[in-house]
This record gives structure tokens, C-alpha cells and sequence, in this order.
């Protein structure tokens, strides 16, 4: 078959124009992540070292992201680029799912293509399929959800779909216990639409039950830790998370999705409460406007109602295509979603810098100002010259390096009896990723599952202590010495001016201290 064929033959499947759109989107974070982007992310280290300690829980995530760490460097390896290819595929079938879970509701290709680049230019899709976290499996299972419970909805009478729902929602629980939310926003959307006759069929008792047996493990892991997740959450409230107003949520919002894809936010609640075709599918619009509220009035992150987007984008395309047929001139219908369309791709390529490391970083610096978009972050941290999510892949190599330095300083028999503390769970983490290369022994800390893994054994002689100040070390420690200093103006300013200390003679046994340092948070 020669080339023109095979396009006119892509052409007429939906499913293949769809998966070239997503493909297209495969390949340019292939391509960044091969260049290597900014480096290593801060969270890329700790769930690595999560896949080294494989648990039932975490003090901060369920089962999943360690094992897909653990598996990914397996079957990939351990470079930047290895590390992120999972996640980069997710994403990718996010921009895919979206096309087809609008083709699942009714519409045409060009509600199809719509959608599936909103999901494509969105930058919080972007963000999170260009490094490894839980967030584009999140997304991917939310994505996954809407599209069963859309099969339900539209084959009432097939069994199956339940049980698929409930395989879904329940592994996507081992991911991330965001599902709770969705869960929360079903149940809403059940209660206050027609389909309350679905607490009537065995099905949904079915879904429920599955779901509730592969979340076991980690309901068991929690109670047998004093439920560490709660704590975990209620300090992260307390002294970490912005809180946002009702306003500044919805523009955080906008800027996640995109602030033209917003629009199709807007034209979906029009689907699905007012559109002749959407009612049947009332049941979403209930699910993200109860799902919105609620992450109002606790004062979430604007990107935990990013899962949702997928399922508002599709639903959004069909209503803006179909106000546009308001306008009975085909002709007119057309070029204005052409316009938008290509304004929306435009539009993307101009805010990619922001969402994907491709330019230098100077270069970036000088983006960002040109286009007077100061650093922000939803945490309660001094900002330095870049946003956060930029700022946390610097630095990482050369910190491990100057902690090495002093390390090797020792003698043979200090060496011997040596542990490296870090105050965070990046610190720690990064000097666990390269103790290899640079003869290291692992690492530490109070912060979350560090914690739990504990300080090892109490014959440690010899502490090397990255990030506290010396007044907090000169009470448990008779002798401390600072032997290095790590600096690095790109990193978060917390991270920025640490000093690195030796640490012997402790006042009182390593194991007693660890009782009294935890970090949840």
C-alpha cells in the first residue's frame, strides 16, 4: 500500500486519527526527556527509593508509583530518560481516551479532534507526562472511569462494564486515593439524576465491592502505621498548602487547562445540563461541579481537579460544536472552529517553554519575564528565580558530589560507621540515586517513608547531616563540625546555601532521637 492510501485509509478511523494526535505528543516528550530536559525531578528520587522499599503503603502514596518505579527501571534503566517513559506513555493515551470517550458520547470527528488537542495543549498534561509521578496514572484512570461508567450509561444492560469500573477505580486507588474524589462525585452525580436506579442493580454492589478488596491492602498498611496518610494530609493543610480563594482556585484552574480550553469547560456544563443529546450524561456534570466545590471550600491544590479534564473536554467539544450549529451556516460553523482550533495549537507552542524544559535556562528566564509570569507555587515556600516545578531538577548531582567530598574526607574507619542524613526526602533520595557512583552509603531522613525505613543501626558512629542549622544539631551531637557548603541559584531557595556537617558522638542513642524528629508532610 503506498503512502497516499495509507493516509486516506487513517483517515477514514476515527480511532486512528486519534492515535495519531497522541502519537504526535509521544514523540515530543520522547524527545525532551532524551535531551535530558533540566535534569532529575525531586519526587523522581523518592519514588525510586520507594520501589527499593516495596510496601503495601507509603506515608504520602498507595502501592502503585513505587512499583512502577521499580518495574520502569527494570525493564528501562535508571536514566532520565528511562524513568519517564512510563509516564510519558500515560499521557499520551490521556489525549487518545479523550477523542474516544467523545466518540462514546455521540460525537462526530471534529468534537473528536477538538477535544483530544485541548488534552494535547493542555499544560497540566504537558507538566505531568514530562517526568515520573503518580499524576499521569491519576489522570489516566480518572480518564478510564468516565469512559466505563459512559458504557454503562449507554448499554445498561451489560453486566461487564461494572466490573471493569470497578477493576478501574479500585487499581487506581493503589495509585493515588484521589479516586475517592471521583467516587465522591459519582455517587452526587447517581443521587441527583435518573440514574439512582443504579443503586438498585447488583452491578454497582459489585463495582463497590471489588474496589473495597484492592484497596485492602492499603486500609491495612494505614492502620497498622496509625494511619500516617491523615497525619500526613492534615500538615500539609496546616503549614504547607496555599489557600486559595474561590477566584484564585478558578484562574489557577484556567491557566492548568488552558485558558482558550477553558472554554470547552464552560460549553460542557452547557452539554450536559442543557443539550438535548448530553442530558443523558447529567450525571458528569453533577460529578465536576460537586467535585469543584468541595475542593474549594477545603482549600485543595487548583491541580487536584485536573484528573476531570479529560471527561470536561470531550463533553465541551459536543456542546461548542453543537452552539456552533446554532448558527445554521456550515460554512461559517467551520471556519470558526478551524480558528479556534489552530489558534489553540498556536497558542500551545507558545506556552510550552512554561510546561516542558526545551530552552536553555537563561533563555527560559528571559521567556518567562518577556512574558511578566513571576515564579508561583501552591506551597508555602519562598520562590527564587524559577517556578518550583523547574527549580526542584537542579542541583541534585553536584549536592550528592560536595556531600561526597566530605565523606571521603573521613578515615577508613569513620567511612565504616557513616550514614548520610538528609532534612527532606529529595536530599535523601538523591544521595540513595547516585551512592553508587560516588561511594556512598545510603541515606536517611525524618520526611515521610524515610521515617518509617529508620535511622539503621545504633553502632553509626559518624553522621553527615545536609540542611539543619548547626543550633539544631549542637543538642544532640557533642561534636559538629561543618565541612561543606552547597550552593546552586536555580534550586528552591530552602534548598539553596546548605551547609553539610559532621556529626559525632551523639548525646543519646540514634533510635531514641528518631522517635522525636518525624516528618509528615
Amino acid at each position: 500500500m503506498d503512502r497516499e492510501n495509507i493516509f486516506k485509509q487513517i483517515s477514514k478511523n476515527d480511532y486512528a486519527v486519534l492515535a495519531l494526535i497522541a502519537l504526535i505528543k509521544l514523540l515530543i516528550l520522547f524527545m525532551v526527556n532524551l535531551s535530558g530536559g533540566y535534569g532529575y525531578f525531586r519526587d523522581e528520587f523518592y519514588y525510586l527509593a520507594c520501589g527499593e522499599h516495596l510496601a503495601f503503603g507509603y506515608v504520602d502514596h498507595p502501592l502503585m508509583i513505587a512499583l512502577i518505579a521499580k518495574g520502569g527501571r527494570i525493564l528501562f534503566g535508571d536514566s532520565i530518560f528511562a524513568i519517564r517513559i512510563l509516564p510519558a506513555l500515560a499521557s499520551t493515551a490521556i489525549v487518545f481516551l479523550t477523542g474516544v470517550i467523545v466518540k462514546e458520547m455521540g460525537g462526530k470527528r471534529s468534537a473528536q479532534v477538538l477535544a483530544s488537542v485541548a488534552a494535547f495543549t493542555a499544560p497540566i498534561f504537558l507538566i505531568t507526562g514530562s517526568f515520573l509521578s503518580m499524576n499521569p496514572f491519576d489522570h489516566l484512570f480518572w480518564a478510564l472511569a468516565c469512559l466505563m461508567t459512559i458504557k454503562i450509561i449507554n448499554n445498561r444492560r451489560n453486566f461487564r462494564y461494572w466490573l471493569y469500573l470497578g477493576l478501574i477505580v479500585g487499581l487506581g486507588l493503589e495509585n493515588k486515593i484521589s479516586l475517592l474524589f471521583w467516587g465522591f462525585g459519582f455517587l452526587v452525580g447517581v443521587i441527583l439524576t435518573k440514574n439512582r436506579k443504579f443503586l438498585l442493580n447488583r452491578g454497582i454492589w459489585i463495582a463497590g465491592s471489588i474496589i473495597f478488596l484492592l484497596f485492602l491492602p492499603y486500609i491495612i498498611w494505614q492502620v497498622e502505621y496509625n494511619f500516617p496518610t491523615l497525619e500526613f494530609m492534615r500538615n500539609a493543610s496546616m503549614y504547607k498548602n496555599v489557600h486559595f480563594t474561590p477566584i484564585e482556585f478558578m484562574k489557577e484552574q484556567m491557566l492548568l487547562a488552558h485558558p482558550l480550553a477553558f472554554i470547552l469547560v464552560l460549553t460542557a456544563l452547557y452539554f450536559f445540563f442543557f443539550n438535548r443529546e448530553g442530558i443523558k450524561y447529567r450525571l458528569f456534570g453533577w460529578m465536576y461541579v460537586s467535585i469543584l466545590v468541595f475542593f474549594i471550600i477545603t482549600h485543595a491544590k487548583p491541580y487536584y481537579i485536573a484528573p476531570i479534564l479529560p471527561l470536561m473536554f470531550a463533553g465541551g467539544a459536543i456542546g461548542f460544536i453543537s452552539l456552533l450549529k446554532i448558527i445554521h451556516k456550515k460554512a461559517i460553523t467551520g471556519i470558526i472552529l478551524s480558528l479556534y482550533l489552530i489558534v489553540l495549537i498556536l497558542s500551545g507552542i507558545v506556552l510550552a517553554p512554561l510546561t516542558l524544559p526545551v530552552l536553555s535556562i537563561d533563555k527560559y528566564i528571559d521567556y518567562q519575564n518577556a512574558l511578566g509570569l513571576a515564579p508561583t507555587v501552591g506551597e508555602n515556600h519562598e520562590m527564587g528565580v524559577l517556578p518550583q516545578m523547574y527549580a526542584d531538577m537542579f542541583g541534585w548531582e553536584e549536592m550528592v558530589s560536595e556531600v561526597a567530598k566530605v565523606y571521603h574526607k573521613l578515615s577508613r574507619e569513620e567511612q565504616e560507621n557513616c550514614v548520610i542524613f538528609g532534612s527532606n526526602y529529595g536530599e535523601a533520595g538523591a544521595i540513595d540515586f547516585f551512592s553508587d557512583k560516588y561511594k556512598l552509603p545510603g541515606a536517611i531522613s525524618n520526611h515521610n517513608n524515610y521515617w518509617i525505613w529508620g535511622p539503621g543501626q545504633d553502632s553509626i558512629g559518624v553522621i553527615i547531616v545536609i540542611g539543619l542549622e548547626e543550633n539544631e544539631l549542637n543538642g544532640i551531637f557533642r561534636e559538629v563540625e561543618q565541612a561543606g557548603i552547597f550552593r546552586n541559584k536555580y534550586v528552591m531557595p530552602y534548598e539553596n546555601n546548605l551547609p553539610i556537617f559532621i556529626c559525632r558522638n551523639a548525646i543519646t542513642p540514634l533510635q531514641e532521637i528518631w522517635k522525636n524528629i518525624k516528618s509528615f508532610g
